[in-house]
């Protein structure tokens, strides 16, 4: 029989006492075969042997069709052991598994091919030595196509309290779902987050609060084989290890001409800053919490509606992906600390900016104060902590 998990009966109960006392094997289809002519009827004994019978169970069920290939592909035994097990490519090469120490479970050890039939094969036993074939065959799903995801942290790297975790995909999912259940984050240290869809291709997580110092984070996203609806299957999965670093937070404030830097709730730096031009509202420096997103030694800009070209400016730290960074720049020294004259960066002499630079890590806060332009909270790229936390959860598609 079938439940609504795809789990097949591959071998039959036993036989009712007054049938005859007789071990029936399954016949792969879940039905349970008749017994042998001249069985012997024992009404005593029979009770016993129907609970020495083994039951056979795979996932996915016999003549499935549409298998994930990255999906639970496993066998378990009840009232025995599994004796000997074999899941076979159309090839007949046989898929690597494990089998657990009880022997009730046989487990697949690798992804699946799309678009192929795998074939079981071996046998279990009983208590008193009954044996039941391990049969039947399934295939996995045929996608019309496969999309890949990307992943923004990697492996052993350091990031600030405030990273977000983000993946992304070349197009729009439509079983947004299907996708979330697929992810998974853990944590070293309690820490209270949830995964939000911000557009239709990308989706991230972040705390409710910043990061702890020294939180070691594990993203996993299985999503090989899983459905994006549609007929759209995952083509990988990722998965990522980081821990996070120092807290450190960045002071932006445009009405003091300031630029403080705390470590651990002690200030390190307190540089004179120039910010985005007040007078012009495409000018001006956003006012919200920031994120670092990337740094350079040096970077070319350039803004063809401000008539500037290939300016080339010291270390640069971007905090934003409408061209705000902070960044040396030697014309402006005489407006910082006093006025603010940027196209929307923080000016900071060479000098000043180095420093910052040093110490800065991917994920780090910028929180800007104080000037006449809110962050979007539509605006999402890495501009997750303008997102107030109700409506991030809001945006989780199993809520």
């Amino acid at each position: 029989m079938t439940n609504r998990r795809g789990f097949k009966l591959i071998a039959a109960v036993a036989i009712a006492a007054s049938l005859g006392l007789t071990a029936c094997s399954g016949n792969g289809g879940g039905k349970p075969l008749m017994p042998n002519a001249g069985a012997a009827t024992d009404t005593n004994v029979a009770p016993q042997a129907a609970a020495s019978v083994p039951v056979v169970t795979t996932q996915p069920a016999n003549g499935a069709a549409d298998a994930s290939p990255g999906g639970t592909i496993q066998a378990a035994v009840e009232n025995g052991t599994i004796n000997e097990i074999r899941l076979s490519n159309p090839e007949g090469k046989e898929v690597k598994g494990t089998l657990a120490a009880d022997k009730k479970t046989w487990v697949v050890g690798e992804d699946l091919g799309f678009g192929k039939t795998y074939t079981w094969s071996g046998n279990a036993v009983g208590g008193s030595g009954q044996q039941v074939p391990i049969t039947g065959s399934f295939t996995t799903a045929k996608p019309k196509r496969t999309e890949q995801a990307t992943l923004n942290v990697g492996d052993n790297k350091t990031y600030g309290i405030a990273m977000p975790v983000k993946i992304d995909f070349k197009n729009a999912v439509a079983d947004k779902a299907s996708v979330e259940k697929a992810l998974k984050v853990e944590t070293s240290v309690p820490t209270e987050g949830a995964w939000a869809w911000l557009g239709d291709s990308e989706v991230h997580w972040r705390p409710r609060e910043y990061w702890k110092p020294d939180t070691k984070v594990t993203v996993t996203a299985k999503l090989y084989g899983v459905s994006f609806g549609n007929g759209v299957y995952g083509k990988n999965s990722v998965a990522s290890t980081f821990t996070i670093g120092r807290d450190q937070r960045v002071e932006a404030n445009t009405q003091t001409h300031r630029l403080i830097v705390r470590q651990n709730g002690t200030v390190v730096h307190d540089f004179p800053a120039s910010y985005g031009l007040e007078s012009d509202k495409r000018r001006v420096t956003p006012s919200g919490i920031h994120v670092v997103m990337e740094k350079h030694n040096t970077y070319s800009m350039s803004n063809p509606t401000f008539n500037y070209d290939n300016v080339v400016v010291p270390w640069a730290v971007r905090f934003s992906n409408h061209g705000e960074f902070i960044h040396g720049y030697a014309p402006s020294i005489g407006d910082q600390g006093k006025r603010n004259v940027s196209h929307g960066c923080a000016n900071l002499s060479p000098a000043n900016a180095k420093l910052y630079f040093d110490s800065a890590l991917i994920g780090d806060p910028v929180e800007v104060v104080g000037s006449s332009v809110p962050m979007s909270d539509t605006q999402y790229d890495y501009f997750d902590w303008a997102v107030s936390w109700d409506k991030w959860l809001s945006k989780s598609a199993l809520r």
